[in-house]
């Protein structure tokens, strides 16, 4: 009798602690997220642009009833864990259409973020877009950026491999706005860009031209600069005698790359400078020109992309048939340095500091590989630093466990494990429990 009572005590101290734990979890709830893209919270770059807006954030969803209100809470809950000051409501367009009208609401579900008088709209319901809102937020107001055109420079808006209408696309959903700037039309740079965009001109510019970036610069304006081997004979040399930056002719080898073209540079490791800080992904550049930083400038000249110790530049044509992966007789070799971050005191009194970054590819940015390792992340990083948003340069982007790209070995064993060895199993294992059967 004794051991059957103790028996049903023990179930019954069992079934309270079940009810009991089942009561906390309704109250408290505990989330470990280990995938390195955090696909079951949210991302570092989300984590990290939540952590630049001080302050309480309201979110506002005119949605009506139903499974889409469900939606946005569950995705707004995944950033509440991270600031509690989030705050979620939600206002019905048909019982309030003028609240409705007068947040400019266009769609059923759209979502408004306010953050210190500012204010930004999603209509989307993923991270992407929410997250790329927040950052627009914590830019304050639409950064414009003036892209050169007229020379044979690589597209703003283009959609073709070698043009820039991607990565543009990208920054304008980040508060960027890009605009055409053709110097041979402009009387001067306009004064309200932010930034200007010389994107690997393949004509050499007009001197007028020339002397119009020449001015902007010596005024305080901030540049980014994307050339190319066999460019530096485009007019640009009195530009890059200002910013105190040489570009050496010939183009970058690399003798350790991964791929067989050997002008194809793969950065692993960048020296430390504030776009890179942080920054561990692999970024991919064809075709790079070498740069090298002139003696005595007036700029603060930091190195910020690095070829390998067993890079060179060549100045001789490259023949796939003979060249060898190695350093020629005469050859320049590495590491060399083809991306450079310059910074100095601004001329203009709007600004303390004048920033330039002068790189030797343009490729990395274009459409055709901006989707390759971190090349999206740096050109954004190049760009938050150019523009003087540091607290958004420093926001890691990426995860190395976004996407799978197996080698051709590695893709033949697993097309042979899958289509080949895993049936040819199941049908010996069907073969042997049908023969056991048939012995009994």
């Amino acid at each position: 009798m004794r051991r059957a009572w103790q028996s049903w005590l023990f179930a019954l101290l069992a079934v309270v602690i079940a009810v009991c734990v089942a009561v906390l979890s309704t109250r408290f709830a505990f989330t470990v997220d280990w995938s390195a893209g955090a696909r079951a919270s949210i991302t570092p770059d989300s984590r990290a642009l939540l952590a630049q807006l001080k302050g309480p954030v309201d979110v506002t969803a005119y949605a009506r009833p139903g499974d889409l209100r469900a939606k946005t809470r569950l995705l707004v809950e995944r950033y509440q864990r991270f600031k509690p000051d989030l705050k979620l409501g939600f206002v019905d367009p048909d019982l309030d259409p003028i609240a409705t009208q007068d947040a400019d609401i266009t769609t059923n579900g759209e979502i408004v973020l306010r953050w210190q008088g500012h204010t930004q709209h999603v209509t989307r319901l993923d991270e992407t877009d929410f997250s790329d809102a927040l950052a627009r937020l914590a830019r304050g107001h639409t950064q414009l950026v003036a892209f050169v055109t007229g020379d044979g420079e690589r597209d703003a808006t283009g959609k073709h491999a070698a043009d820039l209408g991607n990565f543009v696309a990208r920054l304008a959903a980040r508060g960027v706005r890009a605009l055409p700037l053709n110097l041979a039309e402009a009387a001067e740079v306009p004064r309200n860009a932010g930034l200007v965009v010389l994107a690997s001109p393949q004509a050499a510019l007009l001197p007028t031209s020339v002397q119009k970036l020449e001015d902007y610069v010596a005024s305080g304006g901030n540049l980014l600069w994307l050339t190319e081997p066999g460019s530096d004979d485009l007019g640009l040399a009195p530009l890059a005698q200002a910013l105190g930056i040489k570009h050496l002719p010939g183009t970058l080898f690399d003798g350790a790359t991964a791929t067989r073209d050997p002008r194809i540079i793969i950065a692993t490791r960048y020296p430390a400078q504030a776009i890179t800080d942080g920054f561990r992904l692999n970024t991919l550049f064809p075709r790079v020109a070498a740069l090298a930083a002139l003696n005595g400038a007036a700029w603060n000249a930091q190195p910020i992309l690095q070829s390998g110790s067993q890079s060179w530049n060549q100045t001789a044509p490259f023949d796939p048939a003979h060249d060898t992966l190695a350093a020629g007789v005469g050859d320049l070799k590495g590491p060399l340095t083809f991306g450079y971050a310059l910074s100095r005191l601004s001329p203009s009194p709007d600004k303390t500091q004048q920033r330039v970054v002068v790189i030797g590819d343009g490729d990395f940015l274009s459409n055709a590989l901006l989707a390759d390792g971190g090349n999206l992340a740096l050109g954004e990083r190049v760009v938050d630093w150019l523009l003087g948003d540091d607290a958004l340069t420093g926001v890691p982007r990426g995860a190395p466990d976004t996407t799978v790209k197996p080698t051709r070995v590695e893709l033949a064993l697993l097309s042979f494990g899958y289509l080949i060895a895993l049936p040819v199993l199941l049908i010996l294992i069907g073969l042997a429990i049908g023969w056991r059967r048939s012995r009994r």
